[in-house]
């Protein structure tokens, strides 16, 4: 194999550009410094936004887009091979580096393999127990066809061995996604800039610790009408005790349309947002008093935050954030949702703690690992 064979690093959807933010400069950096190809597989499809974040993150701009974008989850995935494949076999790379769970992330590991290519994957063992989550199926097929598992908490490798995969391929490195959080973070606007920018009518100021944060995506919460309705009309509730500032994501905007449900958000102290940007979001965050959300990622970043965090969802592939962070679980049941709020404005909600090697430095553990294991076929 050539010298020059580089590693390629697949980024698919936004939560991966926060995580090639951090791995992208470390592979490069040090001593052994590695030859990177970067793969934008076009699954998240928004243009402006998909600008927007490798503009904010300081990616450098891909070296190819598939441009696959939207599509069920089996067509997704096929398309993503079908483009991959002949990437493998042009750039004949030492490895492929896969993060998180989305469909690119099975996609390319599966093209991978079957090549007879090494895989690498940062952010495995990750579990929630519900196979009814796609993401639950894509973790658990990556990390079976991986050679290196890269980890963001200690309770990873039990999932992991217990599944059958050596403990001689894991590495507990902390998480990437909080390195870039810790880079970033002096560059995030505050909250009363952003809506300025973004929303003409602002019925409340948004000084810090004076709104709550609301993000929600997951199709178990919006893509049945009785299920979205009622969490509409819960949070539209709480929304009368503590402002809401709710970016809509696409896909939920779309089914509340769908739906016939704008009225509640017209009727209510939620302020609907379109979709915004990496720091953007991290500038609501840090100022909200509490943050509602189904997001995997931002249950993660309000504990590196010390903000509290409600999860809409039953479960968590995340446990260290409800352990030792502040995230509290309370699934779409109206009277826990309500309740976790209250908590938080009556008493401040959970306090938690940064778990360990969420320092800043993951992806510099992962970069010494991986230039030592790829410094004869992949040195720049």
């Amino acid at each position: 194999m050539p010298v020059s064979s580089p590693i390629i690093c697949v980024v698919g959807a936004r939560p991966n550009f926060m995580k090639m933010a951090a791995i992208l400069p470390a592979l490069k950096g040090g001593d052994s410094p590695l030859n990177t190809y970067l793969v934008h597989t076009g699954q998240h499809y928004d243009a402006a936004m998909k600008d927007a974040f490798f503009h904010q993150l300081d990616i450098p701009s891909p070296d190819i887009d598939l441009e696959v974008g939207s599509g069920t989850h089996a067509v997704q995935t096929a398309e993503i091979m079908r483009r991959f494949e002949p990437i493998i076999d042009s750039q004949n790379p030492g490895a492929v580096l896969v993060v998180g769970d989305v469909n690119s992330t099975i996609a390319c590991a599966l093209v991978a393999v079957k090549k007879g290519v090494p895989v690498i994957h940062v952010e495995a063992g990750l579990r929630s127990r519900d196979r009814t989550m796609p993401e639950e199926i894509n973790r658990i097929l990556v990390d079976q066809l991986s050679d290196y598992l890269f980890t963001t908490e200690r309770v990873a490798l039990d999932n992991l061995t217990s599944e059958g995969i050596s403990e001689k391929k894991v590495h507990f490195v902390g998480n990437v996604m909080i390195d870039t959080l810790l880079r970033l973070l002096p560059k995030a606007p505050e909250a009363s800039s952003i809506l300025a920018k973004l929303a003409s009518d602002v019925p409340f100021k948004a000084e810090s610790g004076s709104y709550g944060l609301l993000t929600m995506h997951r199709p178990s919460n919006v893509d049945k009408v009785e299920v979205l309705e009622g969490l509409l009309r819960q949070l539209a509730s709480i929304s009368n005790e503590i402002p809401l500032i709710f970016p809509v994501h696409p896909r939920t905007r779309a089914q509340i349309r769908r739906f016939g449900l704008e009225d509640i958000l017209l009727e209510s102290n939620l302020l609907a947002l379109p979709p915004i940007g990496y720091l953007e979001m991290l500038g609501l965050m840090k100022g909200a008093r509490v943050v509602l959300t189904d997001s995997g990622g931002i249950q993660e970043e309000t504990t590196a935050l010390g903000i509290p965090c409600v999860t809409i969802r039953e479960n968590t592939e995340r446990p260290i954030t409800v352990t030792s962070g502040t995230n509290t679980l309370v699934g779409t049941d109206k009277a826990k949702i309500r309740g976790a709020v209250m908590e938080v404005l009556q008493g401040g909600g959970k306090a938690g703690r940064i778990p360990e090697y969420w320092d800043g430095k993951a992806a510099l553990r992962i970069a010494a690992i991986l230039q030592d294991g790829f410094a004869d076929v992949c040195a720049r």
